[in-house]
């Protein structure tokens, strides 16, 4: 039986219609999750239909965290100024500029994992697997399997919401697109934290002055 309350929160991370969303939550047996995944691929997800419009208005969101230890600075696209200007598209920018802080994501989405990288990342897991003494048939899907990990840790869009880890950032973004009624995105974001990447210098202060003496 699909309780009320189940059809009412996928018709709101959807937008989809009443009826729609009760058939996908059916066919789905009650799975929230694969219902919306139901509704994209019938093309019934209001979301899923706002994804292609373009969308180049929007706010470039800054964030400091700490006594100015991490920055970050996030474009979020929307489809007109009056939604970028609205408290709820701001406080999404916002909500999502602290989740990078906190989570520190390398890239947007999977598709941006350079190639190179993604086979190396590959080869670890499949030699890790193959020493943990796991049979060479079911490495491959093994692999699948942590790469789809590995893709939560590093991509914004896979990441579980720090506010909310039930959801993930891009599942924030389609709850929001259904509610506002525009196609929302984040375009590209940086994240920066003082002193990353620098070689700290760990000479000898009593030997850098006497070495600046002469001695």
């Amino acid at each position: 039986m699909i309780s009320a309350n189940l059809v009412k929160e996928l018709r709101e991370r959807t937008g989809a219609g009443m009826m729609d969303c009760k058939k996908a939550l059916t066919e789905t047996n009650g799975d929230t999750e694969k219902a919306i995944e139901f509704l994209r691929e019938k093309g019934l997800s209001a979301a899923a239909k706002k994804a292609g419009r373009i969308a180049t208005e929007g706010v470039i969101e800054t964030y400091i965290h700490g006594v100015g230890r991490i920055g970050v600075m996030l474009e979020l696209n929307c489809e007109t100024d009056f939604v970028a200007k609205t408290d709820e598209f701001k406080e999404l920018a916002k909500d999502i500029a602290m989740h990078i802080a906190a989570a520190r994501p390398e890239f947007l989405k999977p598709e941006e994992v350079p190639t190179e990288e993604l086979e190396k990342e590959k080869s670890i897991l499949r030699a890790q697997a193959l020493n943990e003494g796991k049979p060479e048939k079911i490495v491959d899907k093994m692999v699948e399997g942590r790469i789809a990990k590995y893709f939560k840790d590093v991509c914004l869009l896979e990441q579980p919401f720090v506010k909310d880890p039930d959801k993930t950032i891009s599942q924030l973004i389609t709850e929001k697109v259904a509610k506002i009624g525009e196609n929302i995105s984040v375009r590209r974001f940086v994240r920066y934290e003082l002193g990353e990447g620098m070689a700290k210098k760990e000479d000898n202060f009593a030997d850098e002055v006497a070495s600046m003496m002469g001695n």
